[in-house]
């Protein structure tokens, strides 16, 4: 197994001196020991590139491992929730993984490259848990970071930009599908998926090609108004289509100090990647208790009154603000595409069923004064934004 690289300092991806030439307001921060701008020059100029034309966000420091041997697939079937053997090659599976105790670890994408090969993508780093989980396994863990560079082109024109830029055959790649594409000598894999809740696709390429392959879809994307983008606005969008955040919607579990503070797949609502029918997996045994006894906390997804963002706010099942709270937002905006103050949190059971009136304490500060507002709010069961485009195949033209 490869050594996970240790780093003094920031890298910089393949793709910063392209965005360096953009970035006019010199807001960045560190991601995986990356520098990752905060925003280039609007993040609500760049948020409508989401949602209106083609955004492109550097996903290089995403946290990348690559899997592969004869037992790979046995090995990622023990490690997650969800059943691997459904997942064809050229597919992408969303999945969890979690402790013993059925405390959800992290979150990512699995893409099956190719026949026993496989990608497992995720926000933080697990290199040494998961070379603790390949133990009696038949299996090489990679981490591989540093060897691909990844974008994510994101949009209701992203499907034209890719199309001009070449890409034949892109109109046939289904949601949560993978296809591979020469690039100047070199394989561009793409696939049909992102962290905004709309039509997009990730491109994935050797570093080398990183500033050619910059190039060449900006040229492509140029009269479809394609703009680079930061996190905020990846943030702002990733909420609207209600997708959860480590250390927003959960604390990885093997990182809290305090019990109670992680949580299971079942409180966040992701009941449906656990599957019981599997005869092992990290977790089983006390998920398949929860299951019969119930959960301590339930996600929920909030429509807020009012305009005013519902930011670190206490949740209350009346509007007198009783002592007891039931539970906390955890994301929170004002979305400009769905005209909704919405938010994400986390009650008590049995509380937060779709439907459910809740109330939010929101503090708000306006020259120099808080104010505090007691707003209504409707639990929904579905995401904020989901366009027909999202699962369109073929895409329509933009």
């Amino acid at each position: 197994m490869k050594n996970q690289p240790v780093h003094q300092g920031r890298l910089k991806s393949p793709f910063h001196s392209r965005i360096a030439q953009l970035d006019t307001v010199n807001e960045w921060h560190q991601w995986k020991g990356y520098s990752s701008a905060d925003s280039l020059y609007c993040e609500d100029t760049e948020y409508f590139a989401i949602r209106n034309s083609t955004a492109v966000f550097d996903l290089t420091p995403m946290t990348k491992y690559r899997i592969t041997g004869p037992d790979a697939l046995d090995y990622l079937n023990r490690l997650v929730t969800r059943d691997m053997t459904k997942i064809r090659p050229g597919r992408v599976a969303y999945a969890v993984w979690c402790d013993d105790q059925g405390q959800v670890i992290d979150d990512g994408t699995i893409f099956h490259l190719r026949e026993g090969e496989y990608r497992l993508c995720s926000q933080e780093r697990h290199f040494a848990w998961l070379q603790a989980a390949a133990i009696g396994f038949d299996v090489t863990v990679t981490h591989e970071t540093e060897d691909i560079a990844a974008l994510a082109v994101q949009g209701p024109t992203s499907f034209s930009v890719l199309n001009k830029m070449g890409l034949a055959g892109l109109d046939e790649l289904k949601p949560f599908g993978l296809t591979h594409f020469d690039f100047q000598g070199t394989e561009l894999m793409v696939s049909r998926t992102g962290f905004t809740g709309d039509l997009g696709y990730e491109l994935w390429i050797d570093p080398d090609k990183a500033e050619a392959l910059w190039d060449a879809l900006f040229e492509a994307g140029e009269l479809f108004g394609i703009r680079a983008i930061g996190t905020h606005a990846l943030e702002m969008a990733r909420i609207e289509a209600g997708f959860l955040a480590a250390y927003m919607e959960f604390l990885p579990a093997d990182e809290t100090v305090r019990t109670g503070r992680s949580r299971s797949p079942l409180e966040l609502g992701l009941e449906w990647l656990v599957d019981f029918k599997k005869p092992n997996f990290n977790g089983r045994r006390a998920l398949a208790e929860e299951k019969r006894n119930g959960s301590t906390w339930q996600l929920v997804k909030l429509d807020i009154e009012g305009n005013k963002p519902a930011h670190n706010s206490y949740i209350f099942d009346n509007a007198r603000a009783s002592r007891d709270n039931i539970g906390f937002t955890t994301s929170a905006a004002w979305s400009p595409v769905c005209k909704q103050n919405i938010a994400l949190g986390t009650v008590r059971a049995p509380h937060g069923k779709p439907g459910d009136t809740v109330w939010v304490e929101i503090y708000y500060q306006r020259e120099m004064h808080w104010n505090r507002n007691m707003a209504r709010a409707t639990v929904v069961d579905k995401a904020f934004w989901f366009p027909p485009r999202r699962g369109a195949t073929p895409p329509g033209p933009y």
